[in-house]
């Protein structure tokens, strides 16, 4: 029986490589959902046995098959006691990890506003001190507008959610971009993210409003409540995946800080494509996936000028921590940026099907996890809409030269 007793089964969970100094390198086991707040170190000497919790195998099945590959004894014990000290930080699926699971979902779902949860890390909590970083680090590295004043208006805007100390030139970019673009009229930002946890469906809704260190950002409850009712499925599914997700977080961040006081409201939006991304078939084969995209592009097209769809997406992730043998090369790099910017011209020039096709076929080796997003916004732009490239970066982690690449799309119609 698949999880049952004494067969543990590690629940869905972001994994990366890291540094240590004393064992050289180990897997650091995170919870996108925010069931728990911690994270597990696991050394070398475990990693093939918590690789074998996958539900199938008994403690004592583990140990045994472990024995006879690496040709010694593994102790169940040593297996038990994995186990059980996953169980107890909540990172194995059961009754422990399902009770909490419950307890934050009924919290997440009474609350009329999702937390600002990265504020204080991943980005300055101070409203004042946000406001300076935003103003010098980022809106005040960005180089001008692609487009001239000749008339166009931004449309959407592909922007990086790669955390903006690291991100933040490639921010300005955007967000200078889409603050000289913007339509006086604009007060609907459909905002698409990746979600990093596992999706049961393909897209999420959150019909709460989104707190920023610069004050709530409101949902369009009517907005998205009319793409709930046209959809096949239930879009409330996988909502507990936007309590602790990032990549809708920091658009909205800096949407806040842009718009200021100025009435507007989100509808957020989490893009899994889960099952297209790992069979590598166009969602626009799947009736439900399009009975949804086809729900947002009426808003979009109903709302006309009023509306703007952003898509918070990185590009690839390559590199020891991501998986890979060795750091990126300056040839590796250049091979990189190639393949990056092949795909971010299928996208500027609103090929949807072509960009989906260039992304897929190296997703396994590339892990751009911005595929979902980018391919919804796509989906969803208005009739003659194209983009600006605004800005093309990797960044190289100083530890290990691991990369992650993202980058900046502006679309004016």
């Amino acid at each position: 029986m698949r999880g049952g007793p004494n067969r543990p089964a590690l629940r869905p969970v972001d994994s990366v490589v890291v540094p240590d100094p004393e064992h050289g390198r180990v897997v650091v086991l995170r919870d996108p959902e925010g069931i728990t707040e911690g994270s597990v170190c696991i050394p070398p000497p475990l990693v093939p046995i918590v690789a074998r919790f996958t539900g199938e195998r008994t403690c004592d099945e583990i140990a045994r098959e472990l024995s006879v590959e690496l040709g010694g004894t593994v102790d169940v014990e040593v297996v038990e006691r994995a186990a059980k000290a996953l169980e107890q930080a909540l990172f194995l699926d059961g009754p422990a990890y399902r009770a909490a699971r419950d307890k934050v979902m009924a919290a997440f779902i009474e609350s009329p506003t999702r937390p600002a949860s990265h504020a204080g890390g991943a980005y300055l909590r101070d409203p004042v001190e946000l406001e300076a970083y935003v103003q010098s680090k980022c809106l005040g590295k960005a180089t001008g507008p692609a487009r001239k004043a000749n008339g166009t208006r931004m449309v959407a805007l592909v922007s990086p959610h790669i955390d903006p100390w690291r991100g933040a030139v490639c921010y300005g970019q955007a967000y200078s971009a889409l603050g000289q673009g913007l339509s006086p009229e604009a007060d609907t930002f459909i905002v698409f993210g990746t979600s990093h946890a596992p999706m049961r469906q393909a897209f999420a809704l959150c019909r709460k409003a989104f707190d920023t260190p610069f004050g709530p950002m409101p949902c369009d409850e009517e907005a998205i409540d009319r793409i709930a009712a046209a959809a096949s499925f239930d879009v409330y599914a996988d909502e507990l995946n936007h309590k602790r997700e990032h990549s809708i977080e920091f658009q909205v961040v800096f949407l806040k800080h842009l718009l200021g006081a100025r009435p507007a409201r989100i509808i957020p939006v989490l893009a899994g494509l889960g099952a297209q991304q790992a069979t590598g078939r166009d969602p626009a084969e799947d009736a439900a996936a399009m009975r949804f995209i086809d729900a947002v592009r009426d808003l979009v097209s109903q709302r006309g000028r009023r509306a703007v769809v952003v898509a918070g997406a990185d590009m690839a992730h390559v590199g020891p921590r991501f998986g890979d043998p060795r750091p990126f090369d300056a040839r590796a790099r250049a091979r990189l940026s190639r393949k990056d910017q092949a795909s971010l011209a299928r996208a500027a020039e609103a090929d949807v099907p072509g960009f989906w096709q260039d992304v897929v076929k190296d997703l396994d080796t590339r892990r751009v996890c911005g595929l979902a997003p980018i391919y919804s916004l796509l989906s969803t732009l208005p009739a003659g809409a194209q983009g600006d490239l605004l800005h093309y970066e990797q960044t190289v982690d100083a530890d290990d030269g691991s990369i992650v690449s993202h980058a900046a799309i502006g679309f004016y119609a």
